[in-house]
């Protein structure tokens, strides 16, 4: 995977987060679906844990 194609799917990856942070906005204000909320959250947490892996590979090794 090239850095540029890291970074295309980092992009791919804030834009859905976005969206969710939305929908959970939107399902908050509603409380009928919380377990639909707790979905989309869980989804949220692990779009996050995977923008932080993508970060780190873009991250140049040091020596030691």
């Amino acid at each position: 995977m090239t850095p540029a194609d890291i970074c295309q799917r980092i992009a791919e990856l804030r834009a859905e987060h976005r969206d969710l942070d939305e929908r959970i906005g939107r399902l908050a204000a509603n409380r009928d679906d919380d377990l639909e909320a707790k979905r989309l959250k869980k989804r949220k947490l692990h779009l996050k844990d995977c923008i932080i892996r993508l970060e780190s590979m873009l991250i140049p090794d040091e020596p030691a």
